[in-house]
């Protein structure tokens, strides 16, 4: 049966299979003889003539059977399973009128078919190709090769490389060089945790899989490359969900002699190229700019998703006005009152409210009040509120009659992190979100961040941002036991935000060796700590380092917004499920005696381990 592909046809001595793809013939080929190659995508009998839907990469094409035409070719088309690979030739027609389908590029015309060759039958398949079957995610990722298959799974794939090549050029086109740095490296732990990676000719030595290529691109800086990108992999142990995984892909990038307007400017050049090239968009430039500080104070997070309103109210002087205790005890203890706006909520029933306050508990807050906005207000705590105090509350939150006034109490990070929460979950329900793209800007952020279990500050970032410029007399020369002179030291930092997720974050680097250590210092990393971990930035800073600074975005986040899926598995070719696994190829997997001893290694596992989960 090989024999026969190419029908003949021969290019410089070799077989020919297909003159063009399937979703690439139209009008213009009416009356052309051609060859097809593709899978079966549907076969349909209409009692005589035989209709396949022939599927290649760049669409369909529907071929006809006619018994006229070759009676043995209709028999085998009679008997082809879907997904089979086959091989045609055959006769470019019109449809007739009333037939055509012009949904898809290739509707108006149909391929009369005189020859067809079977290249591979297919097995029954787990699940069906179409784009609107429901499929669970295991199968899916077990059949990963069928999956990918589908329709929409192309178009996202196909995304994705339009995106990293539009990057590409435009990056090339502002001066970048493309510079590929190591996925063998040394572990720098300090954040999530390395893939770690031994070493046979270094017995006892490890590897390990980047976090980020971050040291490396600021050595090409003090190497002079000037302007340096690469689409890169990056590896972090840590726990997953939907728009994370053990491996990702960055588009990273980093500019000698910039200020942050600087690097912010060329990225938002790159993204409203993107955007404009590929979903058909023109993005806005200049972004809006939030400092960290007001992101936190009016949306609870440094992620704040601008399609729609709800913002966080303060209501310290409301609640210091009445004698509510749960607030006013927040209060006395340092901690926060804020609320959002329940938009026509009024109408909720007790069971309802109760059932809210379950969920912002579950979230970690201690409880929930709330106020019904009605003809006057209603709530077990206004009598505890002067009519002045109520008002006033409402004035803040733009609360109309039918709406509900939301209120935790709480210390300031718990305060934030459930209003920010709630307020997604109340934008989602009540159908405030927008369709419209909403970029951000979040600027300076803090240097630094307090780690309650280790009792100690860590980089908000990483210890290789430098502060503002007005920090670095007390970084270089100040007190470090003073931990509220710490607390406020800010960095020259910035995140880029689209619709409520960041899809990219940077900064510009220490560039002076002194005050590297200093932050080193400040991070409780010793002296010696450092050489062992750092040296070779330490040196090289010694040596000419310009300034420099640079970013990098997240590609499968933003694969992930543009074709409007759910998770980033979806936008990647072969991911991981939420246990870090791959269940088409059942990795990680044990190995073999023999390569443990290579390693000289020797492995203690748990007594007891379950079933490893699909």
């Amino acid at each position: 049966m090989h024999g026969n592909i190419g029908f003949g046809n021969a290019v410089s001595g070799k077989l020919k299979y297909r003159d063009v793809g399937c979703g690439q013939i139209g009008e213009k080929d009416v009356g052309k003889e051609i060859s097809l190659c593709g899978w079966v995508f549907r076969n349909r009998d209409h009692g005589g003539l035989i209709f396949i839907d022939l599927r290649d990469r760049t669409g369909v094409a529907q071929l006809v059977f006619n018994p006229d035409v070759d009676a043995a070719t209709h028999d085998q088309a009679h008997h082809l399973k879907v997904e089979s690979v086959i091989a045609v030739r055959g006769e470019i027609r019109k449809r007739p009128v009333g037939t055509e389908n012009p949904a898809i590029p290739t509707g108006m015309v149909e391929v009369y078919v005189k020859s067809l060759s079977i290249l591979n039958r297919a097995d029954p398949l787990p699940f069906s190709i179409e784009d609107n079957s429901e499929v669970s995610e295991s199968l899916r990722l077990r059949y990963r090769y069928l999956d990918l298959r589908r329709p929409e799974m192309l178009s996202n794939l196909v995304t994705r490389h339009r995106v990293c090549k539009t990057t590409r050029d435009y990056l090339d086109g502002a001066g970048f060089l493309e510079i590929e740095t190591p996925i063998l490296t040394k572990s720098t732990p300090e954040g999530a945790r390395d893939y770690l990676v031994p070493s046979r000719t270094n017995p006892g030595g490890f590897f390990a899989l980047p976090q980020s290529p971050q040291l490396f691109k600021q050595i090409l800086m003090v190497a002079g490359m000037d302007r340096y990108f690469q689409i890169t992999k990056c590896f972090r142990d840590e726990d997953l969900r939907a728009d994370r995984q053990p491996e990702f892909t960055q588009i990273d990038l980093e500019m000698s002699f910039v200020g942050a307007d600087d690097v912010i400017k060329l990225v938002e050049g790159l993204l409203n190229r993107m955007f404009k090239e590929i979903s058909g968009l023109d993005v806005e430039t200049p972004f809006p700019r939030l400092t960290y500080r007001e992101s936190m104070e009016r949306f609870g997070n440094d992620k704040p998703d601008m399609r729609f309103g709800l913002e966080l109210k303060d209501m310290a002087e409301e609640a210091r006005m009445s004698t509510f205790k749960v607030f006013l005890d927040a209060l006395d203890a340092g901690g926060r009152v804020k609320a959002i706006l329940g938009k026509n909520m009024a109408a909720y029933s007790r069971r309802e409210t109760d059932l809210l306050t379950q969920e912002v508990q579950a979230m970690g807050a201690k409880g929930l009040a709330w106020i019904k906005v009605k003809d006057g207000f209603e709530s077990t705590i206004t009598k505890f509120f002067p009519e002045e105090a109520l008002r006033k509350m409402a004035e803040k939150l733009d609360a109309q009659p039918g709406d509900m006034m939301l209120f935790i109490a709480d210390r300031e990070a718990v305060v934030h992190d459930v209003l920010s929460r709630l307020r997604l979950e109340l934008g989602k329900k009540s159908g405030l979100i927008g369709n419209e793209d909403k970029f951000l800007w979040v600027t300076d952020f803090p240097l630094l961040e307090w780690n309650e279990e280790e009792e100690r500050f860590q980089a908000m970032h990483h210890p290789f941002t430098s502060p503002v410029d007005e920090n670095l007399e007390y970084v270089l020369n100040g007190d470090f036991s003073d931990r509220a002179a710490v607390s406020s030291l800010r960095a020259r930092a910035y995140d880029i935000v689209l619709n409520g997720s960041e899809i990219g974050g940077g900064s510009l680097r220490i560039h002076n060796p002194q005050v590297q250590r200093r932050v080193f210092q400040l991070i409780g990393i010793s002296e010696k700590e450092a050489r062992e971990r750092f040296g070779f930035l330490l040196d090289a800073l010694r040596y000419g380092a310009p300034p420099h600074g640079g970013l990098a975005l997240g590609l499968d986040r933003i694969v992930m917004i543009m074709t409007g899926s759910d998770s980033i598995r979806d936008v990647i070719a072969f991911p991981k499920t939420q246990k870090a696994a791959c269940l088409l190829t059942n990795a990680p997997s044990a190995v073999d005696t023999k390569q443990l001893r290579e390693l000289y290694l020797k492995l203690t596992l748990p007594e007891e381990q379950g079933e490893p989960e699909e």
